[in-house]
């Protein structure tokens, strides 16, 4: 066979046909355009969203570093850093037990050394001055430097009270440098030099073991040269220096691995990785439903053209590269418009998932980084490609005879059958043979239409499941909770920071204030012979506790897990509730329930031993504990007052009118600010704006790509209308000639919109009940801010919608494209 150079003729004609197509490139390359969008805006939203969230996340979890090892003297961390598994280790030492100057009251900080290898590893490095370097030289965060109200200026003077070994010491430094504070850490932190401790070596002395202050103690946060096995590599470090991880034993060291090293972790990042994938799919198949249905209906439209191709001897292979030259042309116009226009909406979408997320108010990092603009391209090509291939091999395989005969019928069925005798008027008749007329392509179109409906219902179903009261049940068993800034910031439980009687009656006495009740709480130790609690064991075998007690209207709130809420056996002052911890998402931690029911415990509170029963266990959460410490027990108020003889109160929690919360929260913040600064509040309206954020980023999120998907759809509906009634022309003129008028022609072409509306109607309600109880059911009932309610009435509004669109749209195609005579039309397949 002769080899034929007829490279540029092939090129020639694909470019001609292409050209011919206008209105078909049109639609074409927007929607290739919506498709590389979609797959651009997914890859910037989750590219940027995993480089924000796992620098905040570094930031949260304590910083760079993939171990620490805590509260060691010099000697211990000579001999941890010495290990060869070691690649690098920070010295970070303590330099007081806390820092007391009055206005950071509100705000904990801590006052520290950092070595520069620490300063990196914890993100504290000096944005603005130096590193400090004299004896009275210090950095620190701008939000503690606001709470002191100390401006950003380099060598501000700052007088700082803080106490050492229970010893108050004041001493005057200087500001050589500050960080922006992180969104999310919750602690100020202020660094001094090493001259600084140089010179108060004395006074730095670590005295842990004893008294369990941690002023002096050292702590080394670690890296490893291979990061696959850090809780092996660690536990090996520290054996090897001839210490133990085993609490109870005399040689123990506390260490802790970042919770970015953990193995949940990569349970997390394959959970993510599933979410995308399953997006990506989602993503792959609208587009392929659109691209393939225009490159389906364009090669139908054209095929008397790759008829006569076919006559004069154009081979397969030829029609093929004829079709994938069109549509590598149509993709080099539209990829490059959706790569922009995807970046930008990624990037505008982004900084709302990060507001509304757990990571809110941290930098938002978005990069037009190349490999997000390859891998989108790449994909949107890959798309392009799968669509027109069945198109393109159904142009090259029909005989040159079927495609000069070809109407739009032909190739929708090879089999003849018989017609079964059909009621109504010729109008109806006609629309339904025109509407089932291409079965496969009137799939698609219903398809694609129905998947932005159900998209849209699946997100509605989302966001209608965000339950805020099924999120505070965790976290609020009240509306307010009052107390002292010391308790809530500071986590101190004494009667220095026990809240003020002037506040509690101020409460009382505003309106809409209902119900409310005292909690108290002090520090304690036990002794069971039956605990199961290994944490917190003193040298004389007890263990650290806190016992809380409660008037009627907080402890009725108390929620028990098991055994019996007994009023009257718990006032015989001989039986406890023990708690058990649950965190804000409701996941109870069994391990924390420390004894059986019946179990005898010895309560010690400064030096009164008292033998009690356990009754039952309750959960002790954030609303009703004020530091969590392996264990707690729960006594009505009365009893806690006469067991431990303390009368002051730590908390008080209250209830107000629902049309009152927000006056009292106005109230609140203006006293705790002027009347009483030293006095705090919490409230559960800051937790129902978290997780109205979550319910707003469903909307946001989820509505944008439903949005793009429907116009995807709407546009696949605009194609194959418009495609189908331009092959139609002279049959249309035909029925016009035959005395069809162009009214009754018009509510043909309508009617067989409104098909297409109907039968999406019908698909949608199925394909969104089904995702209803199949996808949307089972998340909510893993998620604890969702609780699962199906609605209906987003597909109500948007049916009348879809029908007005299939009338709309053959209404106003047909008067854009029926402007020609009849007789015009009529000589169409002579031209």
């Amino acid at each position: 066979m002769i080899r034929v150079r007829n490279r540029k003729i092939i090129r020639k004609l694909a470019v001609k046909n292409f050209h011919d197509a206008k209105i078909r490139n049109i639609i074409a390359v927007f929607a290739i355009a919506l498709t590389t969008l979609l797959f651009t805006s997914l890859f910037t939203m989750g590219s940027g969203m995993m480089k924000s969230m796992q620098f905040a996340d570094m930031i949260i979890s304590g910083g760079d570093g993939q171990a620490n090892v805590n509260c060691m003297t010099e000697s211990e961390y000579r001999t941890i850093s010495s290990h060869s598994l070691i690649k690098e280790i920070a010295y970070c030492r303590k330099l007081a037990d806390s820092v007391d100057n009055a206005l950071l009251m509100k705000w904990h900080t801590e006052f520290w050394y950092y070595d520069d290898l620490g300063l990196k590893y914890a993100f504290v490095e000096p944005t603005s001055g130096h590193k400090p370097q004299a004896e009275n030289e210090i950095i620190t965060d701008t939000k503690t430097l606001d709470m002191l109200g100390i401006p950003q200026k380099l060598g501000t003077h700052i007088k700082l009270d803080f106490t050492v070994h229970n010893k108050k010491v004041t001493r005057d430094f200087v500001l050589a440098g500050w960080w922006k504070s992180y969104p999310g850490v919750q602690i100020g932190t202020i660094i001094a030099s090493k001259a600084y401790v140089n010179a108060h070596l004395n006074e730095l002395k670590s005295t842990y073991r004893e008294d369990q202050k941690k002023t002096g103690t050292i702590t080394g946060i670690i890296k490893f040269a291979d990061t696959k096995n850090i809780e092996e590599d660690l536990k090996k470090v520290v054996t090897d220096s001839g210490f133990s991880m085993d609490l109870n034993a005399q040689n123990y060291i506390n260490t802790g691995i970042n919770p970015r090293y953990l193995s949940k972790s990569t349970t997390m990042g394959i959970a993510t990785i599933v979410a995308l994938s399953c997006a990506l799919l989602l993503f792959v198949f609208t587009g392929y439903l659109i691209i393939y249905n225009i490159f389906q209906i364009s090669v139908l439209r054209d095929m008397h053209f790759y008829g006569l191709l076919k006559t004069i001897g154009t081979t397969r292979r030829q029609l093929y590269a004829i079709i994938l030259r069109q549509a590598l042309m149509l993709s080099v116009i539209g990829i490059p418009l959706g790569l922009c226009g995807g970046f930008f909406v990624g990037m505008a979408l982004l900084p709302t998932l990060m507001a509304r997320s757990s990571f809110k108010g941290n930098a938002v990092i978005v990069s037009p980084n190349p490999f997000i603009f390859v891998v989108a391209a790449a994909f949107a090509l890959i798309t392009v490609f799968i669509s027109t291939r069945k198109p393109a091999k159904m142009a090259a395989k029909v005989s040159p005879i079927e495609a000069v005969r070809y109407t739009d019928a032909n190739l929708s069925s090879s089999k003849k059958r018989k017609k079964k005798a059909q009621n109504g008027t010729p109008q109806k008749r006609m629309a339904w043979n025109n509407f089932g007329r291409n079965k496969k392509r009137t799939v698609l179109v219903i398809l694609s239409l129905s998947l932005s409906i159900v998209l849209t219902n699946t997100v509605f179903n989302f966001s209608q499941s965000v339950d805020p009261e099924n999120a505070l049940k965790n976290d609020n068993a009240s509306d307010f909770r009052i107390g002292h800034a010391d308790l809530f910031f500071q986590y101190k439980v004494n009667k220095e920071s026990a809240l003020s009687e002037s506040f509690i009656s101020a409460v009382k006495k505003q309106d809409g204030f209902k119900a409310g009740g005292r909690q108290y709480g002090c520090k304690a130790t036990y002794t069971s012979k039956t605990t199961k609690q290994t944490s917190n064991r003193k040298q004389d075998g007890s263990f650290s506790t806190q016992i809380y007690g409660m008037d009627e209207f907080p402890f009725s709130r108390l929620k028990l897990v098991d055994g019996k809420m007994d009023t009257k056996k718990l006032a015989t002052e001989k039986y406890i509730l023990e708690g058990v911890w649950v965190d804000s998402r409701g996941h109870m931690d069994m391990s924390s329930m420390n004894h059986s029911i019946g179990d005898k415990v010895q309560l010690n509170y400064n030096g009164n031993i008292y033998e009690v029963t356990v009754l039952g266990h309750v959960i002790a959460n954030e609303a009703n504990t004020y530091d969590w410490v392996s264990s707690c027990f729960f006594l009505p108020g009365d009893v806690y007052k006469k067991i431990t003889g303390n009368t002051y109160a730590m908390s008080y929690v209250f209830d107000t009118a629902q049309n009152k919360e927000n006056d009292m929260e106005h109230f609140l913040k203006q006293y705790t600010n002027s009347v009483e600064p030293a006095m705090s509040y919490k409230s559960k309206l800051t937790t129902l704006a978290g997780v109205m954020d979550i319910k707003n980023t469903v909307v946001s999120i989820g509505g944008t790509i439903a949005f793009i998907i429907g116009i995807i759809g709407i546009l696949n509906f605009i194609n194959t209308i418009l495609t189908s009634i331009t092959i139609r022309q002279r049959e249309l003129a035909i029925l016009q000639s035959i005395g069809m008028t162009r009214k009754q022609l018009l509510a043909m072409l309508c009617r067989e919109g409104c098909y297409y509306g109907a039968f999406t109607a019908v698909i949608s309600v199925l394909l969104s009940f089904g995702s209803s109880l199949l996808i949307v059911r089972p998340i909510c009932g893993k998620i604890w801010f969702l609780n699962f309610k199906f609605n209906f009435w987003p597909l109500i509004i948007i049916f009348p919608l879809l029908f007005l669109l299939g009338s709309l749209v053959p209404y106003v195609v047909y008067r854009f494209t029926g402007r020609q005579s009849v007789v015009e039309r009529l000589r169409i397949d002579w031209l």
